[in-house]
């Protein structure tokens, strides 16, 4: 049987997409491309705003007009706390956040049946982790090792602790194990992802704190560049900072959540740091990594959100001196707190503040990327886009060179200026 998949939403749910698409081989089935006629068809949905809801009914619809006979499941977040409102949507296996393999099981079997089903618990009762295969189907390049599920930080404008349950971790020794095997398929580089891998450990006997698990990853796989999904600022310390300069192969970009540069705004986001404590995560990564990349989210127009907390926002994302930023307007999500907060933002509002926050961020992304010229950096290649090889150096620009048959190769490259998303590079001896 062929099944074809669609993802839409954040690292994990592409990770476990790619698990399911590894399951389905290893059972002796097809996987599909979603554009083209299959037995079925799987869509792996995000729920972390209203607008992603939206977007999920959109590509539901769209999948069971252009493909009456086949049968349609749908995963994730949004049936997980919605499963009602996939009725008349055509919708013939409904699963959840968990159970993958269970999942698919049921798909396979209701291919075969015609007879509708669920797979669906309760988030909020899950106590195990759930072991998928790890890495990716495609370019042998990068690959996703998720290490840790669920989240209880409760922030008021976030449905995914009631999506995703409570923290989940995987055993260290299972994640050194996964890392060793997708060195030896080929992998040049690990991307450490979960719902928050800050909290990693704190579910495991004696409570062992995330830097154990890097530096163990990284020891076991010297070969393989690691990079480290989003992190809460909390985590960042003098000895987390310490121990993780000391790893080779270590990758010197660092998603930092943040969500709003405002004292005031944090406090209503129920964020647990002030712009003080986030300040000094910045400066304790610039200081143990000399020219590291800072990442961050922002979402602007929250309800009650003042100009002036808004002009706070700017000025401190500005003295953050960010790499990179994802600019997000405020979207209600029903059953959150921020749900029913007074001073909800019109669409204009929300657009006009995007407009200025993405006009800063990109000042600052030019900015670091300006910073990189004259420096060499070791690019992992990835694919062709015209007259050149495109790939990104440790700190996650993209870097462009002319060349070919560049992929898979980490190469250094001399950074001669700044050029459309990333930088402009020559292929260099040393």
């Amino acid at each position: 049987m062929k099944i074809g998949f669609y993802t839409l939403g954040c690292k994990v749910n592409q990770y476990e997409t790619q698990a399911m698409e590894q399951l389905l081989r290893e059972k002796g089935h097809t996987v599909g491309s979603f554009q083209e006629p299959c037995d079925g068809y799987i869509i792996n949905t995000c729920s972390v705003t209203a607008v992603a809801d939206k977007k999920n009914r959109a590509v539901i619809r769209r999948c069971r007009r252009e493909n009456p006979e086949a049968t349609v499941g749908v995963c994730g977040c949004y049936p997980q706390h919605a499963a009602q409102a996939l009725e008349g949507l055509g919708v013939d296996v409904i699963g959840g956040s968990g159970q993958r393999e269970e999942f698919l099981e049921q798909m396979l079997t209701t291919i075969q049946t015609r007879q509708p089903a669920r797979v669906l618990d309760e988030a909020l009762k899950r106590r195990a982790f759930e072991v998928l295969p790890a890495g990716s189907l495609e370019g042998r390049t990068r690959a996703m090792l998720k290490v840790q599920d669920g989240c209880v930080n409760f922030c008021t404008y976030c449905i995914i602790p009631y999506t995703r349950g409570p923290v989940r971790s995987a055993p260290a020794e299972l994640a050194v194990e996964q890392a060793k095997m997708l060195e030896q398929q080929g992998y040049r580089e690990l991307v450490i992802t979960g719902i928050e891998i800050a909290s990693w450990g704190v579910d495991l006997p004696g409570k062992p704190a995330l830097c154990t698990l890097i530096r163990q990853i990284c020891m076991a796989v010297p070969k393989l560049r690691v990079r480290l999904g989003s992190l809460e600022p909390r985590i960042v310390t003098e000895e987390f900072c310490r121990e993780l300069s000391a790893l080779p192969n270590l990758c010197p970009q660092f998603h930092l959540s943040m969500q709003s540069g405002c004292d005031t705004v944090l406090e209503r986001m129920r964020r647990k740091y002030d712009t003080a404590r986030y300040l000094e995560s910045v400066r304790l990564l610039t200081e143990a990594f000399p020219g590291c990349a800072i990442t961050t989210d922002m979402i602007v127009a929250f309800p009650g959100e003042t100009e002036e907390e808004f002009a706070e926002s700017l000025a401190f994302i500005r003295k953050c001196a960010f790499a990179d930023m994802h600019i997000f307007p405020y979207s209600r999500r029903p059953g959150t707190p921020a749900d029913k907060m007074p001073g909800q933002h019109s669409n204009e509002v929300k657009e006009a503040r995007s407009r200025q926050a993405i006009a800063v961020a990109q000042e600052l992304s030019e900015a670091y990327r300006q910073s990189m010229v004259g420096t060499v950096q070791q690019v992992l290649f990835e694919e062709q886009e015209g007259a050149f090889y495109t790939g990104h150096g440790p700190n996650y620009v993209k870097v462009y060179v002319r060349g070919a048959d560049l992929h898979n190769q980490i190469l250094p490259v001399q950074i001669t200026g700044v050029f459309r998303d990333g930088v402009l590079g020559t292929l260099t001896q040393g």
